[in-house]
């Protein structure tokens, strides 16, 4: 194995030099308990209210609506129940293609007297404002809408859906786990009551997320305990990993401008090189509205797991589908809801680029790709 390049971005990113410098010492001589009052845990408190201030001085708003958290999942956890708990009863809106931290909260709700409306998207994976809006009724208590899917890296119109869910007075709850710190976020203008974001997509630790509650959003706690975080979320803090993240968004704010751009230029020679080298290959998602470094490409008639085989063994990583559900040996969620067919959806790639991709893996990888996909069709049964 002479090459080793890692596509898989989407799902984790390798943790920044300057994040781990930051994070060393609250392993060590900075380790006490934030909630005590004595001279440890006050040292442990200042490092965690900074990085607190770092990410509220990103997202332009107030520190103290900051949640912290242990992962994605738990900040949309937190998210869909705390308010739905709040309201006690009534109806939520969602989409077909949110990630299963959502799709199956709000589940698990209709199993508790909850109603949910899950909304189809376009081929191109996008939800319709107007959609939206039909789905709203007196007693809609929540709008969830992911900013950017996963799989393929459609970004949603956030800004027109919150302002149908602020002219409602009903919160709009977004998931930009796969946006945060990649893309521009205006909580404000684009009408935003709740958002999860983690750390590990941003080139900072595992184990560690935020939920940003605006001022006045109705919920409650789902996990009880003691008073951290203001009495949202019990629990003592993983003050190493929030400095991480702290730090993590500190270095993406000075460099998330120019990285989309380079991303977005490899990206699309990732495209336009598979398409001229391999034949019966297609781009799932927005051809536009994307992330940065998001490629989702199907392969007509090939298994995607035989070509993530193949290309694991060239040294390159990529997923088939959701990292989350990589076991699964049916066709994506999110591309069977955009329409896309059997045939295709089977043989969906997903390539997700990040700070240390360069032109050269790329070109690596379109070499890779040609001969792996020639030989699985030849090996094909020949049909009449």
């Amino acid at each position: 194995m002479s090459r080793r390049v890692y596509l898989d971005h989407n799902a984790s990113t390798p943790v920044h030099p300057d994040v781990v410098a930051e994070m060393l010492p609250f392993f060590s001589e900075t380790f006490g308990n934030p909630s005590s009052v004595h001279g440890f845990g006050r040292e442990a408190r200042d490092g965690m209210d900074q990085a607190r201030a770092r990410m509220a001085a990103f997202m332009r708003t107030s520190p103290d609506e900051l949640v912290f958290t242990s992962g994605g999942t738990e900040s949309d956890n937190l998210a869909i129940k705390g308010v739905a708990y709040a309201a006690k009863r009534g109806h939520l809106i969602t989409s077909k293609i949110e990630h299963h931290a959502v799709l199956r909260t709000c589940q698990w709700l209709e199993t508790q007297g909850f109603a949910v409306t899950y909304l189809d998207v376009d081929e191109y994976g996008m939800v319709d404002p107007d959609d939206v809006k039909h789905a709203m009724r007196p007693d809609t208590i929540a709008i969830s809408i992911m900013h950017a899917n996963s799989e393929v890296g459609t970004i949603q119109p956030i800004a027109a859906i919150g302002a149908l869910a602020r002219e409602r007075g009903v919160p709009l709850h977004v998931d930009a786990v796969q946006t945060f710190g990649k893309v521009p976020i205006d909580v404000d203008a684009m009408g935003i009551s709740l958002l999860s974001a983690s750390s590990h997509k941003i080139y900072g630790p595992k184990g560690v997320a935020l939920l940003w509650i605006r001022k006045g959003t109705r919920m409650v706690s789902v996990q009880h305990g003691g008073e951290h975080e203001r009495r949202r979320r019990a629990g003592t803090e993983n003050v190493a990993g929030i400095v991480g993240f702290g730090k993590a968004l500190e270095i993406r704010g000075r460099d998330m401008a120019a990285e989309a751009t380079r991303l977005t230029a490899l990206r699309d020679r990732l495209w336009d090189g598979i398409r001229a080298a391999v034949p019966d290959v297609k781009l799932n998602g927005h051809p536009t509205e994307r992330l940065p470094g998001t490629a989702n490409l199907s392969y007509r008639n090939v298994e995607s797991e035989s070509i993530v085989l193949g290309l694991d063994l060239k040294g390159v990583g990529v997923s088939a589908g959701s990292a989350c559900t990589s076991g699964s040996v049916e066709p994506s969620y999110v591309l069977v809801a955009m329409g896309v067919s059997l045939d295709w959806a089977m043989g969906a790639v997903r390539h997700s680029l990040g700070r240390s991709t360069t032109a050269e893996d790329i070109d690596y990888v379109v070499a890779s790709v040609e001969p792996i996909v020639r030989r699985l069709r030849e090996k094909m049964p020949v049909t009449a």
